[in-house]
Protein backbone atom coordinates (compact mmCIF):
# COMPACT_ATOMS: atom_id res chain seq x y z
CA UNK A 1 0.00 0.00 0.00
CA UNK A 2 1.49 3.35 -1.03
CA UNK A 3 1.63 6.08 1.56
CA UNK A 4 -0.80 8.89 0.61
CA UNK A 5 1.66 11.44 2.02
CA UNK A 6 5.10 10.49 0.66
CA UNK A 7 4.28 7.74 -1.88
CA UNK A 8 6.56 5.20 -0.21
CA UNK A 9 5.45 1.59 -0.71
CA UNK A 10 6.52 0.36 2.71
CA UNK A 11 4.13 0.46 5.66
CA UNK A 12 3.20 -1.55 8.69
CA UNK A 13 -0.26 -2.35 10.04
CA UNK A 14 -0.72 -0.95 13.53
CA UNK A 15 -4.33 -1.98 14.15
CA UNK A 16 -6.99 -4.04 12.35
CA UNK A 17 -10.60 -4.30 13.32
CA UNK A 18 -13.82 -5.47 11.84
CA UNK A 19 -16.00 -2.68 10.55
CA UNK A 20 -19.52 -2.39 9.15
CA UNK A 21 -20.93 -5.44 10.93
CA UNK A 22 -18.10 -7.63 9.68
CA UNK A 23 -18.42 -6.68 6.00
CA UNK A 24 -15.14 -4.78 5.92
CA UNK A 25 -11.87 -4.42 7.78
CA UNK A 26 -10.44 -1.10 8.94
CA UNK A 27 -6.66 -1.01 9.13
CA UNK A 28 -4.51 1.70 10.71
CA UNK A 29 -1.16 1.83 8.97
CA UNK A 30 2.08 3.65 9.55
CA UNK A 31 4.46 4.54 6.74
CA UNK A 32 7.96 3.27 7.44
CA UNK A 33 9.39 6.15 5.36
CA UNK A 34 7.70 9.23 6.84
CA UNK A 35 6.14 7.70 10.00
CA UNK A 36 2.71 9.25 9.20
CA UNK A 37 -0.39 7.22 9.88
CA UNK A 38 -3.34 6.56 7.58
CA UNK A 39 -6.43 4.37 7.47
CA UNK A 40 -7.43 1.87 4.80
CA UNK A 41 -10.59 -0.17 4.39
CA UNK A 42 -10.75 -3.65 2.90
CA UNK A 43 -14.14 -4.64 1.47
CA UNK A 44 -15.54 -7.68 -0.24
CA UNK A 45 -15.64 -7.20 -3.99
CA UNK A 46 -19.24 -6.75 -5.02
CA UNK A 47 -21.06 -8.04 -8.07
CA UNK A 48 -21.78 -5.56 -10.83
CA UNK A 49 -25.25 -4.18 -10.22
CA UNK A 50 -26.66 -1.79 -12.80
CA UNK A 51 -28.85 1.17 -11.91
CA UNK A 52 -31.87 1.55 -14.18
CA UNK A 53 -32.34 5.29 -14.69
CA UNK A 54 -35.70 7.01 -15.20
CA UNK A 55 -35.06 7.26 -18.95
CA UNK A 56 -34.40 3.49 -19.17
CA UNK A 57 -30.63 3.87 -19.44
CA UNK A 58 -28.33 1.76 -17.30
CA UNK A 59 -25.12 2.58 -15.50
CA UNK A 60 -22.98 0.82 -12.87
CA UNK A 61 -24.04 1.24 -9.24
CA UNK A 62 -21.78 3.82 -7.61
CA UNK A 63 -21.44 4.47 -3.91
CA UNK A 64 -19.49 7.60 -4.87
CA UNK A 65 -22.58 9.09 -6.52
CA UNK A 66 -24.49 8.46 -3.31
CA UNK A 67 -21.66 10.09 -1.34
CA UNK A 68 -21.74 13.17 -3.59
CA UNK A 69 -25.50 13.57 -3.16
CA UNK A 70 -25.31 13.11 0.60
CA UNK A 71 -22.43 15.56 0.96
CA UNK A 72 -24.37 18.22 -0.95
CA UNK A 73 -27.48 17.62 1.15
CA UNK A 74 -25.49 17.66 4.40
CA UNK A 75 -23.38 20.73 3.52
CA UNK A 76 -22.98 22.90 6.65
CA UNK A 77 -25.20 20.57 8.67
CA UNK A 78 -24.16 18.76 11.87
CA UNK A 79 -23.67 15.46 10.03
CA UNK A 80 -20.25 13.85 10.43
CA UNK A 81 -18.24 12.02 7.80
CA UNK A 82 -18.74 8.85 9.85
CA UNK A 83 -22.52 9.30 9.69
CA UNK A 84 -22.36 9.80 5.91
CA UNK A 85 -20.14 6.73 5.59
CA UNK A 86 -22.60 4.69 7.70
CA UNK A 87 -25.51 5.84 5.52
CA UNK A 88 -23.67 4.83 2.36
CA UNK A 89 -22.71 1.44 3.80
CA UNK A 90 -26.30 0.73 4.90
CA UNK A 91 -27.74 1.74 1.52
CA UNK A 92 -25.11 -0.22 -0.37
CA UNK A 93 -25.67 -3.30 1.81
CA UNK A 94 -29.43 -3.17 1.23
CA UNK A 95 -29.02 -2.77 -2.53
CA UNK A 96 -26.69 -5.78 -2.72
CA UNK A 97 -28.92 -7.83 -0.40
CA UNK A 98 -32.16 -7.10 -2.29
CA UNK A 99 -31.04 -6.97 -5.94
CA UNK A 100 -28.97 -9.33 -8.07
CA UNK A 101 -28.28 -7.49 -11.31
CA UNK A 102 -30.38 -4.31 -11.59
CA UNK A 103 -31.90 -1.77 -9.22
CA UNK A 104 -34.22 1.12 -10.16
CA UNK A 105 -32.75 4.57 -9.49
CA UNK A 106 -35.99 5.47 -7.71
CA UNK A 107 -35.37 2.69 -5.17
CA UNK A 108 -31.93 4.07 -4.36
CA UNK A 109 -33.34 7.57 -3.96
CA UNK A 110 -36.05 6.33 -1.61
CA UNK A 111 -33.50 4.35 0.46
CA UNK A 112 -31.38 7.48 0.82
CA UNK A 113 -34.36 9.58 1.85
CA UNK A 114 -35.59 7.02 4.41
CA UNK A 115 -32.24 6.97 6.15
CA UNK A 116 -31.45 10.66 5.80
CA UNK A 117 -34.80 11.58 7.37
CA UNK A 118 -33.62 9.93 10.60
CA UNK A 119 -30.24 11.67 10.57
CA UNK A 120 -31.03 15.31 9.69
CA UNK A 121 -34.37 16.69 8.53
CA UNK A 122 -32.89 19.75 6.80
CA UNK A 123 -30.52 17.53 4.80
CA UNK A 124 -33.50 15.30 4.04
CA UNK A 125 -35.49 18.22 2.58
CA UNK A 126 -32.45 19.38 0.58
CA UNK A 127 -32.00 15.91 -0.89
CA UNK A 128 -35.73 15.49 -1.53
CA UNK A 129 -35.90 18.84 -3.32
CA UNK A 130 -33.35 17.70 -5.89
CA UNK A 131 -34.40 14.07 -6.05
CA UNK A 132 -38.10 14.83 -6.43
CA UNK A 133 -37.39 17.90 -8.57
CA UNK A 134 -39.34 20.45 -6.53
CA UNK A 135 -40.47 23.30 -8.74
CA UNK A 136 -41.92 25.78 -6.25
CA UNK A 137 -42.49 26.43 -2.56
CA UNK A 138 -45.69 24.37 -2.58
CA UNK A 139 -43.63 21.25 -3.28
CA UNK A 140 -41.54 22.01 -0.18
CA UNK A 141 -44.65 22.55 1.95
CA UNK A 142 -46.16 19.28 0.73
CA UNK A 143 -42.98 17.42 1.67
CA UNK A 144 -42.79 19.12 5.07
CA UNK A 145 -46.43 18.52 6.09
CA UNK A 146 -45.89 14.99 7.49
CA UNK A 147 -42.85 16.16 9.50
CA UNK A 148 -44.73 19.17 10.85
CA UNK A 149 -47.67 17.00 11.91
CA UNK A 150 -45.32 14.56 13.60
CA UNK A 151 -43.52 17.39 15.44
CA UNK A 152 -46.84 18.89 16.51
CA UNK A 153 -48.07 15.52 17.85
CA UNK A 154 -44.84 14.87 19.75
CA UNK A 155 -45.11 18.25 21.48
CA UNK A 156 -48.51 17.36 22.98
Amino acid sequence: MKCPFCGDDNDKVIDSRSNNDGYSIRRRRECVGCQRRFTTYENVEKTNIKVVKKDGGREPFSAEKIRAGLEKACWKRPVSDDQIRALIEAIEREVYDRFDSEVPAETIGELIMQRLHNVDQVAYVRFASVYRQFEDVHDFVDELQPMLRQAKNSCK
